[in-house]
């Protein structure tokens, strides 16, 4: 269960710097053009339903420049458009042609005369570069409009396409809407346009728009919907969609004469005339297909569960019901803003499609260094464990051979009562040691997989010492070894006694082992330097430097002891070593070829 927990807050850890990192990223311009790219295509995927409105467009192409006097000749065309636009009663004409300046006196006079005749004429104006003032008509056309509407729109961000228009801009301290926003107050006939810093109020309708931000509204775009007549045919009388009771935009279209021309999502390439974007925000707000970007704190919320569904799901779920489930998640992530769309809500799909993606990657690299750490772990048990049974075999041949040969003996002959007893005492006390040998090996290989804590008890290192010394001695008669004891009296610990009794008894042996016949083994125990040090000194073959760096490695044996015919696996110096620190100490080992070896085992103060 801790495991679990474990790897659910290494997962959730990773989910959150996944996050941070989607997030982070969502403010570089690559994230920006990455929004704009899948709002494109979904804009086009899912194209804003035809619905009827009032909208027209009457444009200046380049057939009516060409034919009736280009820009020169533009102010009087203007006046004989509006003449004739007025005997067919549109509901609201809204022209889209910047008119700062004064011109030839006559053709001024007869175009403010022809405004005069035009029903609810809203005049473009535009902002100062620099903000400070508006650009407006001059005063003779500006008194017959009844409504100034500014023409600025939006191009990007990062590209040139517009998506955007703003409704309201200001100026000097001066507020004006939007052309497309005046046209559609006009034909609500609502007297004033209501604000609050998070929409407008039309008549009834309401517009969803932040105020902080120029109040910026996503123009539905519909290919086909507005009808579009060439100025030319209405000059030159011929036959043509009937515009009574119609919102009319009248700006330029030809190439040669528009300079506002921007790109759309729709635009497949060709820029489109500023009046016709116009036309298609009027038409935006009239059929209210609106567009709400999706506030940022759910594009982050999305972007967190995300991560975290990707991570969990690879983190604590086994095989391949996690990668499906990680599948799932990613296709739902990238389906989520087209789902949202449908409904009329933009939402910025680079945190939570580059969380997506990072989580997989993420989640995968977790997944697979975390799957080649278990085999580790896997193949470093398997090899513990066969290295136990290596120790097994080599620790418990001595009882068993004596528990064997006792038992046949007294099987085989009719030994005296005596003898009897005698060797049935040893054989229990073979079977006590056996099963003592059992229960340390068990602890050892418990405390190096860190599942036990040491049995630490209060002890007199001297009768550690004697103990061992007992169990060595029939070892060191055989090579008539004398064992020396330096071990101070009534010097006590506190340590795992069972544990360092195997230890104290291994380093004996293999002095004994490795020393010649008919020389000495010392033990010693000193309370230096705040530590317990106990030490093995004996008097045998010694070795170099070389050998004495890997001497603790299971399974080394030095050329020396493997030249000296005495047997071994190479497993004991290594669990000494285990043992102690365990204990928090550290094994020091002084040799030299032909010298003999002193091995330390110095040991935190446990000393009273």
């Amino acid at each position: 269960m801790k495991r679990r927990a474990a790897i659910a807050g290494i997962g959730f850890g990773l989910a959150l710097a996944v996050c941070i990192l989607a997030s982070a990223l969502s403010f570089t311009s690559l994230a920006g053009q990455f929004d704009n790219n899948v709002y494109d295509f979904l804009f086009r995927a899912m194209p804003a339903r035809q619905l009827k409105s009032p909208a027209a467009l009457v444009v200046f192409d380049e057939r009516t420049f060409r034919e009736h006097g280009g820009v020169r000749s533009l102010r009087a065309s203007l006046a004989a458009l509006l003449e004739k636009m007025a005997e067919e009663t549109p509901a609201v004409v809204a022209v889209d042609l910047t008119l700062a300046d004064a011109g030839d006196a006559e053709e001024d006079a007869r175009l403010a005369g022809a405004m005069g005749k035009t029903p609810n004429l809203v005049l473009a104006c535009e902002m100062m570069p620099d903000g400070s003032a508006w650009q407006d008509p001059v005063q003779a056309f500006r008194e017959k409009a009844a409504a100034l509407g500014h023409v600025s729109t939006l191009a990007g961000p990062y590209d040139d396409v517009n998506r955007r228009i703003t409704l309201e801009r200001v100026a000097g301290r001066q507020r004006r809407w939007a052309m497309s926003l005046e046209a559609l107050k006009r034909i609500e006939g609502t007297g004033e346009i209501l604000s609050s810093p998070d929409d407008l109020v039309v008549g009834q309708r309401v517009i969803a728009s932040r105020w902080d931000e120029g109040r910026p509204l996503r123009v539905r775009y519909a290919e086909g919907s507005i009808p579009s007549i060439p100025a030319g045919a209405i000059l030159e009388g011929q036959e043509h969609a009937s515009l009574a009771g119609k919102v009319v935009f009248v700006g330029i279209t030809a190439t040669s004469a528009v300079p506002d021309r921007l790109f759309t999502p729709l635009s497949r390439g060709i820029p489109v005339p500023g009046v016709e974007i116009h036309a298609q925000a009027f038409q935006t707000m009239y059929a209210g297909q609106f567009l709400a970007d999706a506030p940022a704190s759910a594009a982050l919320l999305v972007t967190l569960l995300a991560s975290l569904i990707l991570m969990m799901l690879l983190a604590l779920v086994r095989g391949w019901v996690a990668w499906a489930g990680a599948a799932a998640a990613l296709v739902a992530v990238h389906l989520l803003p087209w789902a949202l769309f449908e409904r009329g809500t933009v939402l910025s799909a680079f945190g939570p499609v580059s969380a997506s993606w990072l989580a997989l990657l993420a989640g995968g690299a977790y997944r697979y260094f975390f799957v080649r750490r278990s085999l580790a772990a896997s193949e470093a048990a398997t090899a513990r464990y066969q290295q136990a049974f290596h120790f097994v075999a080599h620790e418990m041949r001595t009882p068993l051979t004596a528990i064997q040969g006792s038992s046949e003996l007294m099987a085989r002959y009719n030994l005296p009562d005596e003898k009897r007893r005698e060797m049935g005492m040893m054989i229990n006390a073979e079977s006590k040691r056996l099963a003592r040998m059992i229960t340390t090996f068990l602890d050892v290989e418990k405390l190096t997989a860190g599942q036990m804590e040491l049995r630490r008890t209060e002890f007199d290192l001297q009768e550690l010492v004697d103990t061992c010394y007992q169990r060595a001695l029939p070892l060191a008669e055989r090579k008539q070894i004398r064992i020396t004891s330096e071990v101070p009296e009534g010097l006590r610990c506190e340590l795992d006694r069972e544990l360092m009794e195997y230890a104290l008894y291994n380093l004996m042996t293999n002095a004994i082992k490795y020393s010649a016949p008919e020389t000495d083994v010392a033990v010693g125990a000193a309370d230096s330097g705040g530590l317990l040090r106990v030490w093995v000194k004996d008097q045998g073959m010694g070795m170099d430097a070389e050998e004495m760096k890997n001497l603790f490695r299971k399974f080394y044996r030095t050329a020396r002891a493997e030249k000296s015919g005495e047997m071994g696996t190479g497993i004991g110096l290594s669990i000494v070593q285990q043992i102690v620190e365990h204990h928090g100490g550290r094994m020091e080992v002084e040799s030299a070829p032909g010298k003999g070896s002193a091995f330390t085992m110095a040991l935190p103060r446990t000393i009273h």
